[in-house]
């Protein structure tokens, strides 16, 4: 409407005094009487409002300069001082503009699901049922052009260490959306943790800024939300995810803005039930609805919000490793660790007694069996050799099993 209003300010303008003059001279022309008694009454009013029509004419003249000189794009800056104009009136095309705008938020995104499963696949090892159902799922949730809830809100369920918390990032990754990932263990304490994530209520300290959720969602409408652990989130926590996932908005503490989720997609892990999950997943991998209502009463048994777990799309369970799945996810890890001191592995640089050794204390330590914390243990007994071979200059590792220790050797690539 403004914009309109700005578009044609100059000829409301002088349509009004047209108006107004029109009626202003119905009132005082004489309806009868000669010539000279009408030539009388043109000087008198001449006489007493010529100035107006003075005024008026100069004023209408620039006003119709201007409009001129806007339609042609040749109108000067401080024209716009006067007459406010949207600066996409004054510089473009906006209805052009405006067109693209409603098209780009309509246009339902398609997506390619055999290629996002196929990436999934490549990336997270041992669970290829869950990539390929979560694949075919976000599709169709991207496909809507109408929302009133997020594109999706799944729960990654399992033991620990089996890939749920690194799938969420190969997703956020791999649709090219921002990643916002919360640890719920650390929103588990009072009230004082929704706070952070909602923001403060204006009055009290630190209500000046946004929460940590409703702030990533306001500069990131399209974030993957990771929730790691949600079952250690504190009730005051909840119902504002509760909020979130129903509505598709959460509010702002401090000003009370409603922040939309609904291009979002909210991705939660648990570990909780998982020896009854394990179990399932064994019996029933193979029928995805099945295994979902049996996941569902699995987890209120073991005390999950049956209001939090109404509002997940689909639950996703993660199986346990074995196997060469064991020994891929640590070869993983290890390649993982030293990058991260700065170094690549040598191709065949991991002597496969390492890889042995591992497996088998991933086996002794069950459903309690983490290949992360393995790796761990492992990066304590070669770190200083890590730092002391960066330190040197060296690029490139090898890890060897000597005397039933793991000794690292470094040396540098030849430059091609």
């Amino acid at each position: 409407m403004l914009a309109w209003l700005n578009r044609y300010l100059p000829l409301l303008i002088a349509l009004s005094v047209v108006l107004m003059l029109a009626q202003f001279l119905r009132q005082v022309w004489p309806s009868s009487g000669t010539v000279q008694q009408w030539q009388a009454a043109v000087g008198a009013f001449l006489h007493r409002y010529g100035w107006f029509f003075l005024a008026f004419g100069v004023m209408f003249s620039a006003l119709a300069a201007a409009a001129w000189a806007h339609a042609r794009d040749r109108a000067p800056d401080w024209v716009y001082r006067f007459i406010p104009m949207d600066i996409l009136d004054r510089l473009t095309q906006k209805k052009a503009i405006e067109e693209a705008a409603a098209d780009m938020d309509q246009k339902a995104v398609m997506l390619d699901a055999d290629g996002l499963a196929a990436a999934l696949r490549a990336k997270v090892v041992g669970q290829d049922p869950v990539c390929n159902d979560l694949a075919p799922q976000l599709r169709r949730r991207l496909a809507l052009t109408q929302r009133s809830r997020p594109v999706g809100v799944f729960l990654f369920a399992g033991p620990p260490g089996t890939g749920k918390t690194y799938l969420a990032k190969v997703l956020a990754k791999e649709l090219g959306r921002k990643l916002l990932h919360f640890d719920m263990a650390q929103f588990a304490a009072g009230s004082h943790s929704a706070t952070q994530l909602f923001g403060m209520t204006k009055g009290y300290v630190g209500s000046d800024s946004y929460g940590k959720l409703t702030g990533g969602l306001r500069d990131h409408p399209e974030a993957v939300v990771l929730l790691d652990e949600i079952e250690k989130a504190h009730p005051e926590v909840m119902k504002g995810f509760l909020t979130a996932w129903n509505d598709g908005f959460v509010t702002e503490a401090s000003d009370g803005k409603q922040i939309a989720t609904t291009r979002a997609i909210f991705v939660l892990t648990s570990n909780a039930a998982t020896d009854a999950l394990s179990q399932l997943q064994k019996d029933l991998g193979s029928d995805a609805d099945a295994l979902r209502q049996a996941s569902v009463n699995a987890l209120r048994e073991h005390a999950f919000a049956p209001e939090a777990l109404n509002r997940i799309d689909r639950i996703f369970v993660f199986k346990s490793l074995d196997g060469m799945d064991v020994a891929r996810v640590c070869a993983l890890e290890m390649e993982a660790m030293i990058e991260g001191y700065g170094m690549q592995v040598a191709a065949g640089g991991i002597d496969a007694d390492i890889i042995i050794q591992l497996m088998q204390r991933y086996r002794r330590l069950g459903t309690a069996a983490s290949s992360r914390d393995i790796v761990r243990s492992l990066e304590e007994s070669i770190a200083d050799s890590l730092i002391g071979a960066r330190q040197a200059g060296y690029d490139t590792i090898e890890l060897r099993m000597e005397d039933g220790k793991v000794k690292a050797r470094a040396f540098k690539q030849p430059v091609a």
